[in-house]
């Protein structure tokens, strides 16, 4: 999987696990201030990751992640 696939399989993942419409997420998009979600939303977006992209993940490395795209990076050194 390149980066580019990956980018958009962990955009589609968050969307899922926050709620959001297609479009609404984009790598910039920030965990803290525009998806204000909840502990339980990471822990399933954490979850996903794992099924999805066979990437094994730390829900506290997740947790730590700013953006969208700190999270790629994230799944991308674990893969």
């Amino acid at each position: 999987m390149d980066r580019k696939e990956l980018e958009a399989k962990v955009i589609e993942l968050v969307q899922i696990s926050y709620g959001k419409a297609e479009g609404e997420v984009t790598l910039e998009t920030s965990f803290k201030d525009d998806l204000k979600g909840a502990s339980v939303q990471m822990v399933a977006l954490v979850s996903e990751i794992e099924n999805e992209l066979d990437a094994m993940v730390a829900l506290q490395d997740a947790s730590a992640c700013a953006t969208v795209k700190d999270l790629v990076d994230k799944v991308e050194e674990e893969m």
